[in-house]
This record gives C-alpha cells, structure tokens and sequence, in this order.
C-alpha cells in the first residue's frame, strides 16, 4: 500500500477489523518510511457484480441501497430504527447470497423483504406489501391485512385493526 503522506510503498498493518457486516475491512497502517499511520478500507467482493432481474425482464445491478430505501419508505413514523433497517437488509443480502451468484430476481428480493419486515414491524409490512404485490383492490388489501393479522403473535406489536 502507498503511503498518502510520502508515497513510499512500505507500511506494516497495525491493526484490523471487520465493519459493515463483514463486508468490509478496515485496516491502520504505520508507513515504515516516514512512520505516519493512516486507514485503509477493503470492500470483500467489490469486483464481483449481482444483476438484479426486473419483472420486465431488463437486468440492472445490485444495489443494496435500493433495497434500504424501500425499507425506509416503509418504516417511515414507525418505531423502527436505523438499525433494525440495516439488520433487515443485512438478513435479505445473506439470503440472496446464501441462494443467487450471478443474477437474482427481484421478485425473490421482493419476498425476502416482506418476509423480514413482517417480523420487524406489521404495519410497515402491510406498506410494503401494498406497493409490491400492487394491489388492485382494497379486497387484496384487506386479505393480507386479514393474514398478517391471524400470523401476529401478539406480542409488543400493536394490532393492526381492533377486531
């Protein structure tokens, strides 16, 4: 690695640590030139690429802060924090990864966010849901509000409707 201070190329790894998941590594370096420390950070894979497979057909890279913004659209005033969005996200690219190496669809995108959200949050599942599965009338709607209902454990999620 090239030192940014004196452009040497001798430097030792101090120290190392994973962050982002795994995905990437952070390393601090100490020229050996000039005895200056800086950071370097490694992203695993980066060279590797997923083709997302739209419904139309078209194939567009993976891009891991689509599928952020649509949970964030979704959780939006919900009690649902940054955090449990990365985990959510975390979770779908671990099950896209775990299954796909080169194309994935994104219906099977799709499904795995709504699977995960409906653990995190009900009602931004159901908001989800709506935008995905692009309901056509409030029946459907109403149907997957009816299921969502009958699958909640009751737990620290408020119902959804008072039965």
């Amino acid at each position: 690695m090239r030192c940014p201070f004196c452009k040497e190329d001798h430097d030792k790894v101090v120290d190392s640590r994973s962050s982002e998941g795994g995905r990437v590594i952070r390393r601090r370096r100490q020229c050996l030139a000039c005895k200056k420390r800086f950071t370097t950070y490694e992203k695993i894979g980066e060279s590797f690429k997923l083709s997302v497979i739209k419904k139309d057909g078209s194939r567009v890279p993976y891009d891991r802060e689509k599928v952020i913004a649509g949970i964030q659209k979704a959780c939006y005033k919900r009690p649902v924090s940054a955090d449990q969005i990365q985990e959510v996200a975390d979770r779908i690219e671990e099950d896209v990864f775990r299954k796909y190496d080169r194309e994935v669809s994104s219906r099977f995108i799709g499904e795995r966010t709504m699977r995960h959200l409906r653990s995190v949050d009900k009602v931004a599942y159901i908001r989800f849901a709506s935008v995905y599965r692009e309901f056509t009338d409030a029946g459907e709607l109403i149907e997957e509000v009816s299921q969502a209902i009958k699958e909640s454990d009751h737990g620290d999620q408020p119902e959804l409707f008072n039965s």
